[in-house]
């Protein structure tokens, strides 16, 4: 049951019943029970978790052993006075007391049971709105009621502590706030204890049993709570100066709280600190409030400043050349808030909240100074009453940037923000707001001291006001007064002269805030995102849904099938190994010989079988046929466990013998049996050597050979074999199977960051835009520290006109990134601080920056003959510095060339670089626009002349304009550099290739061979086995080709210098060339020709 309110001045009077829906009443302090248990020794608080006192009856919380008693508050006194007696508690509310406890008497051991309860009434539109509730909260002041002397009328009464209840749990769903144990600030001795609520909510059902809330299921998810804390402003003006009068600085912020209704967030009473020790951290928010008597008192009960890494805020200074000055003005003069103000909004607040947001990205914190004594206490007409009340010292503004609220998932903003000067054109073009709401509010601020308590109900107590406090309090009154007088004339003259010097401060452009660098520091909280964001588990289901995983392989397994596949090729050997042992003995029989007669043919089989038995060789025959039995054994018949009879064991041999002799003669028969062309064996290549084979047929636009390696390479169900087949699709503008490809390295894992990237991206490609947001979100959930993730990711959001999106995620990728640098930076000053070279030394003579220029005589245009591949991006000489060209170096390894454009695009406005006009000449490569690649070149050698990546892709585009001259030249000045290109093994090919056109043999074949130290592939062996042959080092030039020809059996150049090598050495008929490996080179066939003619062997018309 409810109690009953106490009768003593009808402080707990309910609500009358009939009263609206939008009215309810706040109980507080539920009735004391009339008889208390016995609270043993040593027992501790279940709430503050202090030693009770072993005797007495008090309504200290509840003890584990302890049945549940009724509803009660005390105050514990660890160590009391002896003189203290009777003491009481004042509850007040919003500067109105509410009411006053009975007096009661302190206990023995050191406690006070209080019987009191009283109430406030609720309503939307004040006075005590929701947005009243959320940020003001009810304070308990606990007072001693002292002895009344002999001639004194009326009993003198002083404050012993406060204690602070956050209303803010009501307005979360909770019907009641429980709080076990509240410390009483300015008396650390005592404890305000509670069994039951010290707040709760009127009963809505009949019985009076359980509270309704106080709101709806529909505010509770659809309103939101907002906070914004003011912590301090730093590096402010030399003007303000803590000597002088005092001063009140001031700060204000305008936010929805009711449909379209605003509310002012004031914050008053800033602190001007000299310069020194920087703030602690934590520390606590602070109440706005002005009627605490005790300090601690107005620290928010668990609620506390952190701060934390500049580059994590959303702010303005938080970059790596801004943490010096931060560092610096943090110790420096400053004026602390360290205040947090509330505010609740319901749903239509939300969507104005989010409306004007995504109208205009800044809102004005406005700031201020004014004087903390008042001037229109003394005489002044209302016309200088009403110029001072408009007249704003120090206005100044900073703009907060709230887009990134609108990201999803995002409910905090904190960082630092400027100050500048305020102005109203300025205002009005970034926020869009048209007056000042300092300016409005400028008549309510209280300058001289905060409203005093008005008792909304009057108790006895509140009036019982001794006479002595009377008289010091008038005496303080007329010293103020006296005060204000002498502050009078110096404030009418500021009022007179201030307009003048605003004025002349915008004349000449002076603004003492941004002179001095002023920011603030401001932290926005809400309760729940603005627009939420979906779970980790959802993309995953989606990106499930969408591309299925593939089922797990199932486990290699030594089966019946692969038993008898060895017992094969055991056989196969062995007789094998016997007809060499035959031929050995007894000479190979020519088919023109004739048939030889059956006594002969016995002979020679009883000499064979003596030969084997005598040399060991049968035995080792029939070891080395004994695993693949013993295989055969296990796995196709299944047996592993001994015979129980004799009989089934000769019954299982005559099975087995039969079964090994059927399987011997298909063995022998398959050896006999000629096939008319057998299938060239594919050689065994690692899959980095089939990714450069690709990579070297797409350079020479083989894209059917390329195709073929590729499809090797990802026979091994790993996904970065599916990614490259998939980026040569691109390269082919074949977006389908690149589709296919990403998505098939997906469905092998589905956590594989760079598969999401690529599906996003060909999902763009294809204009399915909603798959390519899940798979970008997906990329940056599994991967927060992905710079490309959140690069390309804004690159998206950005196509899809979603500019909120991509701001955050491009903030999001140049924290990450800076994390990276910072990371790498502290490594390589741990290893001793080494230097990169960034110079390179020269071993020739080269061209200078101005033979780079367009007109040149080298430059000249010629027919292409092959495609340039594109390389990736170096990170050697020149690292990517920013976010785009990170995801620039990710999208042109994998040629997606769409993006690239976007990403240069961006990277162009924050100033081009070196990197920047490389990339794209890759893009006019690729697309063989040689003329613009060459503009773009020439702006990076202007840039970077050291750059060995510029002269390796100009030397590839000379080649490409077949201008062997300039090529060998760009080419030779790049291997002189120390610092390697990136596409090396290209240089080497192809400065190997235009050495032996030019007849230079020798410097083609230590080019060639220092490209197969480096990666040896088919075509640098043989490009070493042409030199040599040419240089007539048959020897070196044979062993050359048959490295090539072993890297790839099918090249046809191979096989011809093969035959020219036969030729010419061992004077036998060539190796005829494989037919259908179409050779083309025309001077090489008739080189063939010819000398086949010249020898006299082969055929001269193939």
């Amino acid at each position: 049951m409810i109690p009953e309110a106490p009768q003593h001045g009808g402080a707990g009077n309910f609500p009358p019943k009939g009263r609206s829906w939008h009215s309810q009443a706040l109980f507080l302090f539920p009735a004391l029970a009339a008889e208390q248990p016995k609270i043993p020794t040593g027992a501790l608080c279940s709430g503050c978790g202090t030693e009770l006192p072993p005797r007495g009856n008090f309504g200290h919380g509840p003890v584990a052993a302890e049945p549940a008693a009724s509803p009660a508050v005390c105050v514990w006194q660890k160590s009391i006075r002896s003189d203290t007696s009777f003491t009481l508690v004042r509850v007040e509310y919003d500067g109105v007391i509410l009411g006053d406890s009975s007096t009661v008497q302190v206990l023995p051991n050191g406690t006070a049971n209080y019987n009191f309860t009283t109430s406030f009434e609720y309503s939307p539109d004040g006075p005590n709105s929701l947005v009243d509730i959320a940020q003001k909260p009810v304070l308990l002041t606990v007072i001693e009621a002292l002895q009344k002397q002999k001639k004194q009328k009326e009993e003198k009464v002083m404050p012993l502590g406060q204690a602070v209840v956050d209303l803010l749990p009501l307005l979360q769903g909770t019907t009641s706030i429980f709080s076990s144990s509240i410390n009483i600030s300015c008396s650390p001795a005592l404890v305000l204890c509670s069994r039951t609520p010290l707040c709760k909510l009127p009963p809505s059902d009949k019985n009076g049993f359980h509270g309704k809330p106080l709101l709806s299921a529909s505010q509770l998810s659809n309103g939101n709570l907002l906070s914004v804390t003011l912590e301090a402003a730093y590096s402010v003006p030399d003007a303000f100066v803590p000597t002088g009068p005092p001063q009140n600085y001031v700060a204000c912020l305008q936010v929805p709280a009711a449909g379209e209704k605003e509310v002012p967030l004031l914050f008053k009473n800033g602190i001007l600190k000299p310069g020194g020790e920087k703030e602690s951290l934590p520390r606590p928010k602070k109440w706005s409030l002005a009627n605490i008597m005790a300090p601690g008192a107005l620290n928010i009960p668990n609620s506390f400043i952190f701060g934390g890494p500049y580059e994590d805020e959303d702010g303005e200074l938080n970059k790596t050349e801004d943490r010096e000055f931060r560092i610096q003005a943090e110790s420096m003069k400053r004026i602390v808030w360290d205040t947090e103000r509330r505010c609740y909004l319901d749903p239509a607040a939300v969507l104005v909240l989010q409306k004007r947001i995504a109208e205009c990205r800044y809102w004005p914190v406005e700031v201020c100074r004014m004087p903390a004594v008042s001037s229109s206490k003394g005489k002044s007409s209302k016309a200088d009453k009403g110029d001072e009340d408009r007249q704003i010292f120090f206005h100044g503004v900073a703009y907060v940037n709230m887009v990134p609220l609108l990201c999803p998932g995002v409910k905090r903003i904190r960082g630092a923000f400027r100050v500048f000067a305020y102005q109203d054109s300025e205002v009005l073009e970034k926020t869009k707001k048209q007056q000042s709401i300092l300016r409005d509010l400028r008549p309510q601020v209280s300058l001289t001291k905060e409203r005093p308590c008005t008792p909304g109900i009057s108790s006895p107590l509140s009036r019982a006001v001794p006479s002595k406090a009377q008289r010091e309090e008038k005496e303080k009154s007329t010293r103020e007064k006296e005060f204000n007088r002498r502050v009078r004339s110096i404030e009418a003259l500021c009022n007179a002269v201030g307009p003048f010097l605003r004025q002349r401060q915008l004349e000449t452009g002076t603004d003492q805030y941004a002179e001095a660098g002023t920011f603030l520091v401001v932290e926005i909280k809400l309760d729940k995102a603005l627009v939420p964001k979906r779970l980790r588990e959802e993309l995953t289901k989606r990106v499930k849904e969408m591309i299925p995983p593939r089922p797990p392989l199932p486990p290699r397994t030594e089966g019946a099938k692969k038993a008898v596949e060895d017992y094969h090729n055991h056989v196969t050997s062995i007789a094998v190994a016997i007809l060499s042992e035959y031929h050995d003995l007894f000479g190979k029989q020519l088919p023109d010989q004739g048939a030889i007669d059956h006594q002969t043919l016995e002979e020679q089989k009883r000499v064979l079988n003596f030969e084997l038995n005598s040399s060991g060789k049968y035995f080792a025959f029939k070891e080395q046929l004994k695993y693949a039995v013993v295989k055969i054994v296990r796995e196709k018949y299944l047996k592993t466990t001994a015979f129980e009879t004799q009989e089934q064991f000769q019954a299982f041999l005559s099975e087995l013998y039969v079964y090994l002799v059927d399987q011997m003669h298909v063995a022998l028969n398959q050896l006999l049996h000629e096939e008319a062309a057998s299938p060239v064996p594919l050689t065994r290549v690692t899959a980095e050597q089939l990714w450069l084979f690709a990579h070297e047929a797409e350079v020479n636009k083989d894209y059917k050979l390329a195709a073929l390696y590729h499809q090797q390479v990802k026979e091994p169900l790993f996904p970065p074999y599916w990614l490259d087949y998939g980026a040569f699709c691109l390269l082919l503008e074949d977006t389908t199977k690149a589709q296919e490809c990403f998505r098939e390295a997906l469905s092998l894992d589905p956590r594989h960051v760079r598969s999401l990237l690529l599906c996003g991206i060909v999902a763009v490609v294809l204009q399915h835009y909603e798959e390519a947001e899940i798979f970008f979100e997906d990329a940056c959930c599994l991967e927060p520290s992905s710079v490309v993730a959140w690069t390309l990711s804004g690159l998206f959001y950005e196509l899809q006109n979603n500019n909120i999106q991509a701001e955050m995620a491009f903030r999001e990728a140049k924290k990450q990134l800076q994390a990276q640098l910072a990371k790498e930076r502290s490594i390589s000053e741990g290893k001793g601080g080494k230097k990169q070279i960034a110079a390179a030394y020269v071993r020739s003579t080269s061209p200078g920056p101005e033979q780079l220029l367009p007109g040149n005589s080298y430059l000249g245009l010629m027919k292409a003959h092959f495609l340039a591949g594109p390389p990736p991006i170096s990170g050697l000489s020149q690292p990517s510095s920013t976010i785009f060209m990170k995801a620039v170096e990710f999208l042109m390894k994998f040629n997606a060339i769409q993006f690239v454009h976007m990403a240069l695009a961006h990277e162009l406005l924050e100033g081009p670089s070196c990197a920047y006009y490389l990339a794209l000449a890759r893009t006019y490569l690729l697309k063989e626009e040689f003329s613009k690649c060459e503009e773009c070149l020439c702006e990076a050698a202007r840039i970077d002349f050291m750059n060995p990546d510029v002269w390796a892709l100009k030397g590839h585009l000379c080649y490409l304009k077949r201008d062997l001259a300039g090529a060998k030249e760009c080419y030779e000045r790049t291997i002189s550099f120390v610092v390697d290109a990136a596409d090396m093994h290209f240089v080497y090919l192809r400065l190997g290739s235009v050495y032996l056109e030019e007849k230079e043999y020798g410097k083609a074949k230590q080019t060639y061979l220092q490209a197969c130290k480096n990666s040896a592939s088919c075509l640098t062996w043989l490009g070493v086995g042409i030199a040599c042959y040419r240089l007539e080092e048959m020897g070196e030039a044979e062993d050359a080709l048959s490295e090539a020809n072993a890297l790839n059996n099918s090249n046809a150049e191979v096989w011809a210098y093969l035959a020219l090598i036969c030729l010419h050495v061992s004077a036998q008929p060539a190796a005829k060339p494989q037919t259908g490996l179409g050779l083309r080179p025309a001077a090489l066939l008739q080189e063939l020709r010819a000398a086949q003619q010249r020898f006299g062997f082969g055929n001269p018309a193939f």
